[in-house]
């Protein structure tokens, strides 16, 4: 029994004595796997100073904790866009109330970056 995998077409009929590869439309996602990049920027402008972040690696390559540097993998957001991330968050602006400037319960200026790594 020959596995095959299709391209995307309507008429697809199968002959008897060959089965459908599971997600055979969608081979090349199979393939990939995803690292996630968290950058707090001072300001809600991409080119803003980073003031914190976190990496998450889904490949299995690297192993990051929490705090195991001392120095932001770039600068700004639009240093990791040139460097390949892609964005895929970005915090909403929310008007705050007066007296919230000086709060530290959290970072509001947060972007969320993906990379897609092709498996080998």
């Amino acid at each position: 029994m020959r596995t095959f995998y299709p391209r995307l077409s309507r008429n697809l009929t199968l002959t008897v004595g060959h089965q459908l590869a599971p997600h055979a439309c969608y081979p090349q996602a199979m393939a990939r796997k995803q690292q996630v990049l968290v950058l707090y920027l001072s300001s809600s402008a991409l080119d803003a100073n980073v003031i914190a972040w976190a990496r998450y690696d889904g490949t299995g390559m690297d192993n990051h904790m929490p705090g195991d540097s001392d120095e932001p993998l770039y600068r700004s957001g639009v240093e990791a866009l040139a460097d390949g991330w892609r964005l895929i968050q970005a915090s909403p602006l929310a008007a705050h109330a007066p007296g919230d400037e000086f709060r530290t319960g959290y970072l509001k200026y947060e972007f969320f970056f993906e990379k897609l790594i092709n498996d080998e």
